[in-house]
């Protein structure tokens, strides 16, 4: 039984109907800001994201990111959101076969690790914000809902493992899940620093794929019985 698992994504057609020529308008702008601000923000981090910057990337006016976002702070969090919200619409879109537990968990942990690497942006943004303590993510409300669908889709597939005796009953969904995304985050964020160290470029295709191989083997081998 294959099925789409997590939050709902907003119907656009729908928008079409209600919201008119001006509403799409104002929504294209809005996201063309929020784009541009993330490419800004992952470059030059918060302090060189500077709103000319952004709006010029944008082809827009500074005006409008007050508008829309009230300041830079504003626009800043709305950015880190954002990329949350690329991240679970990404991840409504794996088709997982919940009757197939093991198979349906090794496509979790590969839908993260690929997105890590198609997405270095995610990391480069989550790492500046780390770097400021979560000063101004955690001003944010909606944020730690962000989380509840990501972890959701990996409690449904354990769930089943369990009830069918393949996963231990002792481990929860969030600790699974920080498993298999800080194993992807501390690669791909230290790259560059442990390419040195080891003396060796982690980054190349075989590389790469060699560990995801190890994380899909950590993780079956962390929830096996």
């Amino acid at each position: 039984m294959k099925k789409n698992i997590t939050s709902e994504v907003p119907v656009l057609k729908k928008d079409k109907k209600t919201l008119g020529v001006r509403g799409l308008s104002a929504i294209a702008t809005r996201q063309q800001i929020l784009k541009a601000a993330i490419e800004v923000f992952s470059t030059f981090g918060y302090e060189g994201g500077s709103t000319e910057k952004i709006s010029k990337l944008a082809n827009s006016h500074d005006r409008m990111i007050y508008y829309y976002f009230g300041n830079k702070q504003g626009l800043y969090i709305a950015a880190i959101q954002e990329i949350y919200k690329r991240f679970n619409e990404a991840e409504s879109r794996v088709k997982l076969d919940i009757d197939q537990p093991v198979e349906a968990l090794k496509e979790i942990a590969h839908f993260i690790w690929s997105y890590y690497q198609k997405h270095p942006e995610f990391i480069t943004l989550l790492n500046n914000e780390n770097l400021h303590r979560g000063e101004y993510v955690s001003q944010s409300r909606d944020t730690k809902e962000l989380s509840s669908p990501a972890i959701s889709v990996v409690e449904q597939v354990l769930d089943k493992g369990k009830s069918l005796g393949l996963f231990r009953q002792d481990i929860t969904a969030r600790d699974l899940y920080l498993l298999i995304a800080s194993m992807g985050y501390f690669y791909l964020s230290n790259r560059y620093t442990l390419s040195a160290f080891l003396g060796e470029k982690i980054t190349t295709r075989d590389k790469l794929a060699h560990w995801g191989q190890f994380i899909d083997d950590v993780v079956l081998r962390t929830v096996s019985p």
